[in-house]
């Protein structure tokens, strides 16, 4: 599987365990944290503009917040790829039970740091209708 599209199916993963149980042990938002660069920022589905320190604060104060949440990741496509990194969007569903689920289409750009390893630069994330 290439790559960048396997970071995302493992962030999202990450998320899920973070966010949607209470008991997970705390190396899990560790090394999420650590998949974001310094320099990250996002625009999220209501227009707000995030960096890393809230995106920090965030997780770190979000643990099981989200009790039974799953995400599903779909139509994942690179819109462009560099040996530097890479554009990919995606579409992603969250559904916790007993909730409204949501459907977003995500647009994410990746930096390969200086051993080569994935991170996020930027995220892009646009609320979708449910069908």
């Amino acid at each position: 599987m290439n790559r960048y599209f396997q970071e995302v199916l493992d962030a999202h993963e990450l998320i899920r365990c973070w966010l949607g149980d209470s008991s997970t042990h705390p190396d899990v938002c560790e090394n999420l944290l650590a998949r974001f660069s310094p320099a990250y920022s996002m625009v999220t589905p209501s227009g707000a503009l995030l960096d890393y320190t809230t995106l920090n604060t965030f997780f770190r104060t979000q643990c099981g917040a989200k009790a039974g949440l799953q995400i599903e990741i779909e139509y994942m496509q690179v819109i462009a790829e560099s040996d530097k990194g890479a554009t990919v969007t995606y579409q992603e569903c969250q559904i916790i039970p007993e909730q409204s689920s949501t459907l977003r289409f995500s647009t994410v750009v990746f930096e390969l740091d200086h051993e080569g390893r994935v991170i996020w630069r930027h995220l892009h994330e646009t609320s979708m209708p449910q069908t």
